[in-house]
């Protein structure tokens, strides 16, 4: 039945002949979606305008306007008419007739009516006061009457929104924020409010506006199927209801899923989550886009006095290779190249939340579009830009979204998509399963000061969960695809076998503790068995406290964290052979034992650059960098660790890896020499000459040279952003961790000139580092330092204590 066949009916039989045709429209099976609402929109149409024209008898001046949701024609089965009557002033009498003639038939058929009667000036003046109002009268409609009085209102309130958005906009945002205080966020409520919460029908609406002011415009890819598919759910939890319902029920879900043709009810909460991601997405990108464009406003006419008049250029800041701040965004260079650089959007990402900063909608387009593939297994730069993003803290949820909004996320993780907008029946879980294993990343973020290795940790938090996407055991699941994608990244075997086993166990440690008799040998026996060592029971304990605290205020309580605690101190006494061995380095190769040689002959420092590279990832193609190689002997003496550290701090050379350690020269050769074998990369552009080291590093040993003046000075010119919080640096002695030497480990967050800062407050504390073993992890500094006193003896218990107590508060400071 066309609109016009129901127009036919309803001028013959009424307000009836319109319920009528009205049930039969929404009991039809063949109609369904968009072409209901519009057909429902369009019987609604004829009937209020037969009803106008016989209360209106010809009357000038006056109009009947849709506004809101009726004025889009998205009429839900049980959707509120919002309704206009315009007028210009003439007779009130008649025109209040008027009214009653329209609203009294829709009260009488118990439809739901938002209505108002004003003129124009009136519907301006309600307007300019009520945000709500002025929203509404975006999408306004004619539907009988005065067209042109209907234009010509519709024409001043654009042309008023378009004069105001610089005041009206922000108040919009404040809006939609408060709104998504309330409601929460669409895309992980177990009983969503499909138009108030955030990312919902109400948020698609205020983009609408936006893009009416002609100040910004939403991203449009999938942004109206998502719309649309929302609209979808809410017409069939209203016909299943029976009720003017937004809120998406659990005890209602199946029968919508039923009404709609999708599998179960986790299906349909899975593309209700996809939409409100698109929407809020698109959100997050249209409101930066629009803070942008006002605080250019705002400061273009002072800039353009200051450049005489002169357009203004956005400043673009570097943070890393090919990539750079831009007006508040992560943009890629111009020199960039993605479709040669598999590593950028990796590199993107990690810079983009340790900044603290959002990723460019265009930035992540391009590289979506045209970044070559990683090869496999993936190079060591992919695996360290992965942790740091992963080890970044709260940033890496927002960067993470826009990698996901443009499928980069699929790419890297095959296995991503199968938990993606995933659900959790639990009221325990405060997130979908893809959210969930990004805020345990960014939980777990927090304790990479207690591991030794926070980059197993970080990406064992990121696939623990994994499994969820697969049926049966989501734990035995995840552990081969944990391997799989392990060994993809390129962890070698032992540490493919850690992050397995982390994901195979991360409930391990919690179920046992809060279910089984701690004082059972057998059960702390099982324990031990399962984790097999020190290192990993140190790994699995961080995880589980992240996987906890990320699923929810109701999974952890100072009483579980207690009772874990106490297993994983059992578990340890049981490991407790596992002592590490003292440290010692590997015999000097040929060219090392040459560099220590020259380095005694000539009474100096003797240093050689080499790249390092790793075999292609096909046969026809290039080796794969993995840094440069930096070796160092120099004859012992005081004040060789920050001497060194500090010049390539100098010089933005990055530290990936360090070994310092005693040489021991043949026989018959005098002197001792400190070889220092680094892997290091340069922060900006290409590395400095060998040669330009070497006089840096002399004259930092012989005191002519200020380094910590020089890094002061850079550090004033170029402060740290403040974007991202990071967990306070810790220092900690391993009293059984050699015989001859005491060893004093640091965590810290990576930065420029740390190792400096660390060997210079050692050196102060009059201790001489006989080895060290430094490696950044991501984001994290993981570091060894075996010292002892002049003599060569270990330092007291007291006193090594205090060591690392004053080394930790210099680092704080």
């Amino acid at each position: 039945m066309t609109g016009t066949d129901m127009h036919d009916e309803t001028e013959d039989s009424g307000p009836g002949g319109y319920a009528a045709a009205r049930l039969r429209l929404l009991t039809e099976e063949t109609r369904s979606g968009p072409p209901r609402r519009t057909a429902l929109a369009d019987l609604t149409d004829d009937w209020l305008t037969g009803l106008f024209a016989a209360g209106a008898q010809g009357a000038r001046g006056v109009s009947l306007v849709a506004v809101g949701g009726y004025g889009r024609a998205e009429l839900s089965p049980r959707s509120d008419l919002d309704l206009l009557l315009l007028h210009d002033g003439g007779d009130p009498r008649a025109v209040a007739a008027l009214a009653d003639r329209l609203w009294y038939p829709v009260w009488d058929l118990g439809l739901a009516l938002d209505h108002s009667v004003r003129t124009p000036a009136e519907a301006r003046k309600t307007a300019g006061e009520d945000l709500k109002v002025q929203l509404g009268l975006l999408d306004a409609r004619h539907l009988a009457g005065d067209l042109g009085l209907t234009t010509a209102l519709r024409t001043a309130v654009l042309a008023d929104w378009r004069n105001q958005a610089p005041k009206r906009l922000p108040a919009l945002r404040e809006l939609c924020e408060e709104r998504a205080e309330r409601q929460g966020e669409l895309q992980y409520l177990l009983e969503p409010d499909l138009k108030e919460a955030r990312g919902g029908l109400r948020d698609a609406t205020a983009l609408r506006a936006v893009a009416a002011s002609w100040l910004a415009d939403a991203p449009r890819e999938g942004l109206a199927e998502a719309r649309r598919r929302l609209l979808d759910v809410r017409d069939a939890l209203h016909l299943t209801t029976g009720r003017a319902t937004d809120r998406l029920a659990l005890q209602e879900q199946d029968q919508v899923a039923a009404a709609l043709g999708v599998l179960d009810a986790d299906a349909l909460l899975r593309q209700v989550y996809e939409s409100a991601r698109v929407i809020a997405y698109a959100g997050d990108v249209t409101w930066r886009e629009v803070g942008r464009v006002l605080r250019s406003r705002a400061v273009r006419p002072r800039l353009r006095a200051m450049l005489g008049g002169g357009r203004p250029t956005a400043e673009r800041s570097p943070l890393a290779e090919g990539v750079v701040e831009q007006d508040g965004e992560v943009v890629l260079a111009r020199t960039a190249r993605p479709e040669r650089d598999p590593v950028l959007p990796l590199r993107a990402a990690a810079a983009a939340a340790q900044a603290g900063l959002p990723l460019s909608l265009h930035a992540v387009r391009r590289m979506a579009t045209t970044a070559r593939p990683l090869p496999t297994p993936w190079p060591a730069e992919a695996r360290e830009q992965l942790v740091t993003l992963l080890g970044s803290g709260r940033p890496t949820v927002q960067v993470w979204e826009a990698l996901e909004a443009e499928g980069l996320v699929n790419g890297l993780f095959p296995d991503w998509e199968r938990v993606r907008c995933r659900p959790q029946r639990n009221a325990v879980h405060l997130w979908t399963v893809d959210r969930h294993l990004i805020e345990t990343a960014v939980r777990a973020s927090e304790f990479t000061r207690r591991v030794h290795r926070p980059d197993l940790l970080l990406v064992a938090a990121l696939l623990h969960d994994i499994g969820k996407g697969w049926p049966g055991d989501h734990s035995v699941a995840g552990e081969v695809i944990a391997r799989d994608t392990a060994a993809r990244l390129g962890f070698d075997q032992h540490d493919v076998t850690v992050i397995a086993t982390l994901v195979r166990h991360h409930l391990l440690l919690v179920e046992t503790a809060t279910r089984r008799d701690l004082d059972d040998p057998a059960t702390v026996r099982a324990v031990a068995e399962a984790v097999g060592s020190q290192g990993t029971l140190e790994l699995l304990h961080a995880l589980t406290e992240a996987d906890a605290l990320a699923t929810g205020p109701a999974a952890w309580s100072s009483w579980r964290a207690s009772l874990v605690t106490d297993l994983v101190g059992r578990v340890r006494a049981v490991l407790s052979g596992d002592v590490p061995a003292d440290p010692g380095g590997a015999a000097p190769t040929a060219e090392q034992e040459r560099l220590a040689l020259e380095a005694v002959a000539t009474g100096a420092p003797v240093l050689a650059l080499r790249a390092q590279t790793e075999p292609p990832a096909e046969p026809s193609g290039d080796p794969e960098p993995l840094g440069v190689e930096l070796v160092v002997a120099v004859p012992d003496q005081p004040g060789v660790l920050p001497a060194v550290a500090g010049v390539l701090a100098m010089h933005r050379l990055t530290v990936r890896t360090a070994e310092l350690r005693a040489l021991d020269l043949p026989a018959g050769v005098e002197g001792s020499v400190l070889l220092l074998d680094w892997r290091v990369a340069a922060e900006y552009g290409s590395l400095p000459q060998a040669a330009r080291l070497r006089a840096d590093l002399v004259r930092a040993l012989d005191g002519t040279l200020d380094v910590a003046g020089r890094l002061a000075e850079r550090d004033a010119a170029y402060p740290r952003r403040r974007g991202v919080v990071a967990p306070p640096p810790r220092v900690t002695v391993a009293p059984a961790a050699s015989r001859h030497a005491t060893v004093i480990e640091v965590r810290a967050q990576d930065a420029p000139g740390l190792l400096f800062r660390i060997g210079r407050a050692l050196e102060d504390a009059g201790v001489r580092v006989r080895s060290a073993h430094a490696s950044t992890l991501g984001a994290n500094a993981v570091d060894a330092f075996y010292v002892t006193r002049e003599r060569g003896v270990r330092l007291p218990g007291d006193e090594a204590v205090e060591v690392a107590r004053k080394l930790e508060e210099t680092l704080r400071g």
